[in-house]
């Protein structure tokens, strides 16, 4: 069978970090013949190298070529892909991984769509991925109708021949940017381009000691000569016009303006400060017409044309102001409605600590930065106005699973307040929103994966876009939603909790968590109610009319150890969530007590997982049942027990029995 995807790794002293990457290969739901793997080792010199041996002789499907240290991943890369054999070639970092069925998904998805190159959904755990790009599939993506340009890293899937009949090649040497010349040629050469965002496929790994080649410092001079070569291959598939301003405007905005704000800019030294600032201006004034900047934000077209007007001092000063702006939301309702938790919030900027204020003038909404009016005047002179996009202001509600880093966008319904000031010349701006998580279709339609998914929101206004966890400030009221609900088939709790020590927002899903079990310790004696040889307790699940039933277990467990009985309960609607109830089993032995274990359902188990419950069953002798707490029950129990023990010290052994004993393990030993 001919391989339809070969995944090429450029290597160089990875260290430990490498076998997450080879697990993930091995791991590819793709059958063995179908797909292959090449490491390309760079040169390296730690212990990689005889690893990769070692894994090239023990599968088939896996390779290694070794080969003198070239500085970059240019040349491995193009090593590699030469040596390919597959229809497709996948590009994957040595400190990456790849989801256990990308490469399936991404052939099939190319083949499907006659795609050129594919784009699988990212996660970025420590480092920055694109998130509008993957809000949802695209089968036919162009720089034109979707934000490609949000995603210049190699790590896609090319079709080699398409690669071979364009003569597209990495850059090699050591040098920055090579992946952007890569790149932006396939994605302005191809027939076609797919973006799948139903399946994360792609994990980007930080490494605890920040080593990758992506966050060392650069060198501003070779740095932006290498990203001139990016800008020429535009230059040279395009023709002047909007398209090739809103492709430069990514370089502009991401390189240079982005590089420019905030404590981006105030934590670098000020000699490093001074010589990037001057590598950018010279490419913003060789480079740049007018109409790239114009595309962007206010706040970015301002600093765009501070740079023009080589303004550094005026640029640190807005950089200082914008360093305070932080996103900020409150929590104002949480409810289970349908299988779908309902998120209620509010949202704005603060700068400085105090909410974000923007001015009036006439009937327009301005931006309020701190400075001086010539400079504000010189920046309208240039053509850039101060008026906020307030009317454009959104937010986003995300769900981010804490290990991986997969994130979702959620439904999110919102309207835009103005609250003026007292005098009327100022306004803040509040977004107030109601977002849904469905969590059998909150990951791009499918069920979100079992694990802690963090809750945030992301606010765009004005050139800024932030986000901040959400929870920590919220209403009184919110804590009596707080409620876990059933989902799924089979069924799983997904469990909303406050983290610790920050009270954020989370959601347990599929029991990844103890945090259920603190939730039943609210439980007392009194809740329980003992009728007709059964039990009923209320627990905290939401449950109402539409709910239907369900299904659970309780176990009892005589303290003396006598045995323990489990049975069948249900879960039907109660007056504050669930109520669970239960048939008491025949053979609860009298004159002994017994603690009540709740079995909750769990898919991923296959079977119940027991919270033990703060309320105990105690049997008298004749035979009537009660309740206690379970810690009561216990005490009685030891006292009992210890009032059955024989009065007076336990009698000494003789000295010469005591002696052979010892002589006896002697032997034994």
């Amino acid at each position: 069978m001919s391989v339809k995807v070969s995944v090429v790794i450029p290597v160089y002293n990875p260290g430990e970090y490498i076998e997450d990457c080879i697990s993930s290969l091995l791991r590819q739901s793709l059958p063995d013949d179908e797909y292959e793997a090449i490491f390309v080792d760079d040169g390296s010199t730690d212990a990689t190298p005889a690893r990769l041996d070692e894994i090239a002789a023990a599968y088939p499907h896996m390779h290694v070529i070794h080969q003198e240290s070239s500085g970059w991943s240019g040349k491995p890369r193009n090593v590699g892909t030469a040596a390919a054999r597959g229809e497709f070639v996948m590009y994957v970092d040595n400190d990456d991984w790849l989801g256990d069925e990308a490469l399936e998904r991404m052939y099939n998805y190319g083949v499907e769509n006659e795609a050129d190159v594919i784009i699988g959904k990212m996660a970025g755990k420590g480092r920055p991925v694109p998130v509008e790009l993957f809000r949802t599939n695209r089968p036919r993506a162009h720089v034109s109708n979707a934000p490609l340009m949000d995603s210049l890293t190699p790590h896609k899937m090319f079709r080699k021949e398409f690669l071979e009949s364009k003569g597209i090649r990495f850059r090699e040497g050591r040098r920055r940017l090579e992946d952007h010349v890569f790149v932006v040629e396939t994605y302005l050469r191809a027939s076609n381009i797919s973006v799948l965002s139903d399946y994360l496929c792609y994990y980007h790994i930080k490494r605890e000691d920040a080593s990758n080649a992506g966050f060392q410092r650069f060198d501003p001079v070779g740095y932006y000569k290498n990203l001139r070569e990016a800008l020429d291959i535009v230059e040279q598939y395009t023709e002047p016009g909007k398209l090739r301003d809103s492709m430069y405007r990514r370089w502009l905005r991401n390189e240079m303006v982005e590089r420019l704000r905030g404590k981006r800019l105030l934590q670098l030294p000020e000699d490093y400060r001074q010589e990037l600032y001057t590598e950018i201006r010279g490419v913003v004034t060789e480079r740049f017409g007018p109409g790239v900047a114009a595309g962007m934000q206010p706040t970015q077209q301002i600093v765009a044309a501070l740079v023009v007007d080589d303004r550094l001092a005026d640029i640190e000063e807005l950089a200082r102001w914008e360093s305070g702006i932080k996103p900020t939301g409150c929590l104002e309702s949480l409810e289970w409605d349908g299988g779908a938790l309902r998120v209620g919030f509010t949202a704005e900027y603060q700068a400085d600590g105090e909410p974000m204020t923007f001015r009036i003038e006439g009937d327009k909404a301005l931006l309020n930065p701190p400075l001086a009016q010539d400079t504000l005047d010189t920046v309208a002179g240039l053509g850039v106005s101060t008026v906020a996009t307030v009317d454009a202001a959104k937010v986003d509600l995300v769900v981010r699973e804490r290990t991986t880093a997969a994130e979702f966008f959620q439904p999110v319904d919102f309207t835009r307040e103005r609250i003026s000031s007292e005098d009327g010349t100022t306004f803040r701006l509040v977004l107030r929103a109601e977002a849904t998580i469905a969590p059998e279709t909150a990951a791009n339609g499918a069920p979100l994966g079992d694990g802690i998914w963090d809750i945030l929101i992301r606010i765009s206004a004005c050139g800024w876009t932030k986000e901040v966890r959400l929870g920590s400030a919220r209403a009184e009221e919110v804590e009596s939603g707080r409620r876990g609900a059933l989902s799924g088939e089979p069924r799983r709790l997904v469990l909303p909790y406050w983290t610790e020590p920050h009270g954020n927002l989370s959601l347990d899903v599929d029991l990844a968590t103890s945090r259920f079990d603190r939730d039943l310790k609210s439980l007392t004696p009194q809740d329980a109610i003992l009728e007709d040889g059964t039990i009923e307790l209320p627990v905290p699940i939401a449950m109402n009319r539409t709910s239907g039933s369900g299904s659970a277990a309780l176990r009892f467990k005589a303290l003396s150890g006598g045995g323990q009985f489990e049975t069948v309960a249900t879960l039907v609607p109660g007056p504050a969530g669930a109520a669970l109830s239960a048939p008491l089993p025949d053979g609860l032995s009298t004159g002994d007590f017994w603690n009540i274990e709740f079995g909750l359902p769990s898919a991923r188990r296959g079977k119940p997982r027991w919270a033990k419950l703060p309320v105990a069953l105690g049997v008298a002798a004749d035979g009537s049942v009660s309740t206690t707490t379970a810690a009561a029950a216990a005490k009685a129990t030891k006292a009992t027990k210890e009032a059955k023990k024989p009065a007076g010290p336990a009698p000494k052994r003789s000295l010469a029995r005591r002696v052979a004993s010892r002589i006896k393990r002697a032997v034994a030993r």
